[in-house]
């Protein structure tokens, strides 16, 4: 057996430049997601470092994360940046990140309004906002829409209380309640409530409607795609031609919106619904957006319950009148919403009112370690 040896006397001697990071971070379960949270004062100042190292830290590109701690899902593969407020009527910035589904990218187009539940525990945590007994607010302004939230958190004696008798769906157990109130959500990323002007209009022969609170989002009916709207979100992962489908109405919907090509965003979102079985208001299946979530979305199901506030939507051709008290069902059980909608003098709507109530639970504390190769020099 030949085999062919190699020369080395010539090679070019490789040098790899390594930077090695101690970054402090907090792993945290907001509502239905979880996700990594950092003091941006933490991190690197140079935005593409930032997000190399960040990535590096979920353990992505690799397919399992073995070398890191994000998780493999969509609702685990989430990440918060906090720093002090740089708006008027704030107490600080948040900026939310979505590591794409190749684990290659960070989306930075949209909020989360789960991983949200938990930046105002978090901000107490790091001292970010002076605690206040027996319940403080944390006035929260979201970076990646400017909408701002104010978070009740109990805070007893001082201290984040996490425990409770709260339970969410889509969660394991009960918590204390963190209530969340949105502040002038409509037009979050467009700019406008409905941003092509219309309640519906036909993309790829199928009705939709598009609308922006707090999320954009294109609203079908399951039925229009032959569903029956009550599939579990595995049945619709494996369902390839309606994947392809969705993708394509999703695509024109944004370029109706106004988003440009959408193909490497997750905005909009999409949403199927279906008549409410449970006695709900309106069954939900959230994409994330290539993904079924397996519960739901705060910001989707505040956008789907203002649309079922306005005569002539998809969605309030769907829902039942839940008056300002909006439940939606999806396949890990509902979530609930406190909502009102008013019409200005000018004939613009406005969400005067968009509340939830959340949980959210600290899971760990600590210094994530991350090795930089910043280049190769001969």
């Amino acid at each position: 057996m030949l085999t062919q040896s190699l020369d080395y006397s010539t090679a070019v001697p490789i040098i790899l430049k390594t930077r090695r990071y101690r970054i402090p971070c907090m792993l945290m379960r907001g509502g239905t997601s979880r996700g990594l949270f950092f003091l941006a004062s933490d991190l690197p100042g140079v935005l593409e470092v930032r997000d190399r190292v960040l990535l590096g830290l979920m353990g992505t590109p690799q397919f399992n994360r073995v070398d890191g701690i994000g998780g493999m899902n969509p609702v685990t593969s989430k990440l918060a940046i906090i720093s002090p407020a740089t708006v008027a009527g704030a107490d600080v910035d948040y900026l939310f990140g979505q590591v794409n589904a190749e684990g290659n990218r960070i989306d930075y187009s949209a909020n989360c309004g789960n991983i949200l539940s938990a930046v105002g525990p978090f901000a107490l945590e790091r001292g970010l906002v002076k605690i206040v007994s027996p319940e403080t607010v944390v006035r929260i302004h979201n970076v990646n829409t400017g909408v701002i939230v104010h978070a009740r958190i109990k805070t007893p004696e001082n201290e984040v209380l996490y425990e409770g008798s709260t339970s969410i769906d889509g969660a394991p157990g009960f918590g204390a309640p963190i209530s969340l109130h949105f502040i002038d959500s409509e037009g979050a990323i467009t700019g406008k409530l409905l941003p092509t002007g219309q309640l519906q209009e036909t993309i790829l022969g199928i009705r939709v409607s598009c609308v922006d609170a707090a999320v954009a989002m294109v609203i079908l009916k399951a039925a229009d795609l032959g569903l029956s709207g009550y599939e579990s979100p595995e049945d619709l992962n494996l369902n390839q031609p309606m994947l392809e489908c969705l993708e394509h109405v999703r695509l024109e919907a944004g370029r109706r919106m106004g988003l440009g090509d959408c193909s490497r965003s997750v905005i909009p979102k999409v949403c199927l619904v279906a008549p409410a079985m449970n006695g709900g208001h309106v069954s939900s299946r959230y994409f994330t957006p290539f993904k079924c979530h397996p519960s739901h979305a705060v910001t989707g199901a505040l956008c789907l319950g203002v649309a079922a506030l306005i005569p002539g939507t998809i969605a309030y051709e769907v829902a039942q009148s839940g008056g300002n008290h909006f439940q939606i069902e999806h396949p890990s059980g509902s979530i609930e919403a406190d909502l009102q909608l008013v019409q200005k003098l000018n004939g613009e709507m406005k969400v005067s009112r968009a509340a939830f109530v959340r949980t959210a639970s600290r899971i760990l504390d600590g210094i994530a370690f991350y090795s930089d190769i910043d280049g190769i020099t001969t």
